[in-house]
């Protein structure tokens, strides 16, 4: 279980905890992982859960979330796009 494991780090020490967490996932060492870097968490994991005020919001397969515009506005920073005028 990791809490929030780059609270607090630089962005180079973020990426290389997330370089161990993927390698320990491709290992097929079941984690459970709250992290407020969304994008980062659905990176690494194989399924995710996304909680809006404790209960869930969201589930599925991680890279399925990661493309749902819709999950991408909300939580991940992407805004819509408007059509040209």
């Amino acid at each position: 279980i990791l809490d929030e494991p780059s609270a607090g780090l630089s962005p180079k020490i973020v990426l290389e905890v997330f370089d161990r967490l993927k390698a320990i996932n491709r290992a097929g060492v079941t984690t459970v992982l709250v992290e407020q870097n969304v994008r980062a968490a659905l990176a690494i994991a194989d399924r995710a859960v996304i909680l809006v005020e404790g209960r869930i919001a969201h589930e599925g397969e991680a890279a399925a979330l990661a493309d749902d515009p819709i999950i991408a506005e909300l939580y991940l920073g992407a805004r819509k796009r408007e059509a040209p005028a």
